[in-house]
């Protein structure tokens, strides 16, 4: 079955399909975006990008790739572990440690082309994959520079409707007594959040973020058949037992770039993690965007912005 995309391929660039392994050696899927005029006995600077929590390689990260190909870029656009094309089993399972290494299992890979420069090597993440890129960031020095978008720290997310110890001990005895049931039946629970096929229309009576992301992911704009939305109820485990941005402070010298819509209603992250993180770094804020539109508007993405602090990053 041909492979569905939510943006049209630019005329100018070249979309090939790869797989390489990840430290686990889980077979990670992605698809590499090239400029067709590129050189190939020259050396390229290139870029990483992961897609939202619960996204695909299909959907924002070949937004992004899509037009950062055309200004000179290598792209790599992936799907995590677990998620899409990519091996892992059981699927929609989510791991801190599995979902940064994912940036870093990029690298491997890029790093092995002949025509990239292994000393300009960035990462992009879109919403969650924001965080994860800043993870990886923080022990793999190969990330020369690091940009985010729309970021979500998912483990602070996790956790923050679990404020009391009592709301946390209630949480944790649920997921123990669902570990049992996922035992017993062999299949671990996975309740997606979007239908298999595109809705006509936002349900009535969601919150409003919830109604947010329904619009991107179970409307005809983001809809895709891999990306329906959550992970394994198992998976909380994971987000309440880790912090993944407790050493942002070590990217540095390494440049931070973090772009968030002035509406967007996970701003906040962006501006903890700004403030957390070591100089060089930046908050750009997009005028009038909300949360999604940091997606696929490639009207509001400021793809200028990036092209300039990666090349700045790269000393080009």
């Amino acid at each position: 079955m041909e492979k569905y995309y939510t943006f049209v391929l630019d005329e100018y660039v070249n979309r090939t399909s790869v797989s390489y392994p990840n430290r686990y050696g889980i077979r990670i899927a992605a698809d590499l975006y090239t400029a067709k005029n590129m050189d190939e006995t020259s050396k390229y600077p290139a870029l990483v990008i992961g897609p939202p929590y619960g996204g695909v390689k299909e959907q924002g990260p070949g937004v992004y790739a899509n037009q950062l190909a055309q200004r000179g870029f290598v792209v790599l656009a992936f799907d995590p572990a677990f998620m899409g094309d990519s091996g892992g089993e059981p699927r929609h399972v989510s791991s801190p440690d599995i979902f940064a290494e994912n940036f870093s299992a990029g690298v491997d890979y890029l790093g092995t082309l002949p025509y990239v420069d292994r000393e300009k090597i960035g990462a992009v993440g879109i919403c969650g994959s924001g965080g994860f890129a800043l993870s990886a960031a923080q022990v793999d020095t190969r990330i020369k520079a690091v940009a985010t978008a729309s970021m979500y720290d998912i483990t602070d997310g996790s956790r923050m409707p679990f404020d009391t110890p009592e709301k946390r001990a209630e949480l944790f005895a649920q997921l123990g007594r669902q570990r049992w049931q996922d035992f017993e039946s062999g299949t671990p629970e996975y309740l997606p959040s979007f239908p298999e096929t595109p809705a006509e229309e936002v349900p009535e009576g969601l919150d409003l973020v919830s109604a947010e992301f329904f619009s991107y992911y179970g409307l005809k704009r983001g809809h895709h058949p891999h990306a329906r939305g959550g992970f394994t109820t198992t998976s909380m485990l994971a987000m309440m037992n880790f912090r993944s941005l407790d050493f942002v402070d070590q990217i540095s010298p390494r440049p931070i770039l973090m772009i968030v819509g002035e509406n967007a209603h996970s701003k906040f992250y962006s501006e903890n993690v700004y403030k957390a993180a070591a100089e060089p770094k930046e908050l750009y804020i997009v005028p009038d965007a909300i949360h999604i539109d940091l997606y696929d508007r490639v009207d509001k993405i400021p793809f200028d912005k990036m092209e300039d602090f990666f090349k700045k990053a790269f000393e080009m």
